[in-house]
């Protein structure tokens, strides 16, 4: 296995006042080819930090990519260092030189001392060119140990990994084929799944590894396999998630790419059905888990964002005395409301909520965090109550993706009513 270390250089990260997306963006890219990183650190703009990094990295990878510091001011300092580590002097490349000299020849500027020593490189660097800025990268092969060093800025980085060093890697190491599968799961936590499916875990062959990817509300069972052969490796996978499908069917909702909206939004496609929504405590967020896949105006017909009691009555047919007698909060209200939305929108199904999704507004009865949620469909409503306890975006949230869910187990015949 070919172990790889990521360094990013640059007091603007630790700082936080830009997002460093560089370090996920090559492990992703190096796993594709089944490069294995072992470790992704940040540093500082302080020479001995930085050396310090790159020793321990030493230690660890077979390859290092280091991003960031090699631009044009004197807070940019890993051309020096690299240079000292590798017990070499800077001098101007010739390609480098012509590189420079061409870019601001293209955009009419002069070419100032500060930008022709972007030239500068360490003489035991082999060139990288940038076609998409000044600051060349540089390879180096040295201590038994590739290097890497790029521009930090993202667009310049990706191109010089996707054009320049990825193919050079591929010639460098012999690398093995590693494959990964996702399922999705949702409406049960990671330790039920677990509990669920630990005989079928324990049965793995040992060429495959299971990992649990939790998020809010979804649990992605991510399947990785090693070997030579992608497409053995692939149908490897397949038939392992099929002897785990038993266990699971009802919770599992689909694969790598596939959202939970845009999968209920094909099922009704395919039903030839349609939906609108009626929202009190999610305010508009169920409505967006459909509307922001493309598509959706093939079913969505619209929604009601009745906040206030007033809006439950005029637009939804609510009546005062399940307002006065139970309250917003309650299994009548969000049947009414789901059965308003259905009627008054003409839709085959509508989902509702209505809760206390916090900070306040909660009481001993109703404490913050119960919500209820509810289905209108063609025989009838059905309403369910959630009790939960994160923050008030988390329970925003969850009460949404649980509305979802429980439209997309109606519509495969998976729901007790």
């Amino acid at each position: 296995m070919v172990r790889a270390e990521i360094i990013t250089i640059g007091d603007e990260i630790l700082y936080g006042q830009i997002l460093d997306t560089n370090t996920q963006w090559i492990s992703l890219e190096l796993d594709k080819i089944g490069i294995k990183t072992v470790r992704k650190s940040s540093v500082g703009d302080q020479r001995d930090e930085i050396v310090q990094i790159l020793q321990e990295a030493q230690k660890r990878a077979d390859i290092v990519f280091i991003t960031g510091g090699l631009g044009p001011t004197k807070d940019d300092l890993t051309k020096k260092i690299l240079a000292d580590f590798f017990n070499c002097p800077l001098a101007y490349h010739p390609e480098a030189l012509q590189d420079v000299t061409d870019f601001f020849a293209k955009r009419g500027r002069e070419l100032s001392d500060i930008n022709r020593d972007q030239a500068l490189l360490p003489t035991k660097c082999t060139f990288i060119p940038n076609k998409q800025g000044t600051a060349p990268a540089m390879w180096f092969n040295e201590q038994d140990t590739i290097w890497v060093s790029m521009p930090g800025v993202p667009f310049e980085m990706k191109a010089i990994m996707e054009t320049e060093v990825l193919p050079r890697i591929t010639t460098h190491f012999k690398l093995p084929v590693i494959v990964h599968q996702i399922r999705k799961v949702v409406g049960i936590g990671e330790s039920y799944l677990s509990d669920l499916i630990q005989d079928w875990e324990l049965q793995l062959p040992s060429h495959l590894k299971l990992a649990y990817l939790p998020s809010l509300g979804i649990v992605k069972l991510r399947l990785t396999g090693f070997g030579q052969d992608k497409v053995q490796l692939h149908a490897d996978i397949e038939a392992v998630f099929e002897k785990v499908m038993p266990l699971i069917k009802g919770y599992i909702f689909g694969r790598e790419k596939d959202e939970l909206a845009s999968v209920v939004g094909q099922l009704l496609v395919d039903q030839q059905a349609t939906l609108a929504v009626a929202e009190s405590c999610t305010g508009g967020y169920l409505a967006h888990q459909f509307t922001q896949h493309a598509g959706s105006s093939a079913y969505f017909q619209g929604g009601i964002i009745s906040y206030a009691n007033e809006v439950k009555v005029k637009q939804l047919g609510v009546s005062q005395d399940i307002l006065y007698t139970e309250g917003a909060v309650s299994d009548t209200c969000v049947m009414a409301m789901a059965t308003g939305a259905r009627k008054n929108l003409g839709t085959t199904y509508a989902l509702a909520t209505s809760g206390i999704a916090g900070p306040d507004g909660g009481t001993e009865e109703k404490p913050v965090g119960t919500i209820w949620i509810a289905l209108a469909h063609p025989n009838g409503v059905i309403a369910r109550k959630l009790t939960q306890g994160g923050t008030r975006i988390q329970n925003i949230h969850l009460s949404s993706l649980t509305a979802i869910n429980l439209l997309r187990r109606y519509l495969l015949n998976d729901l007790a009513e």
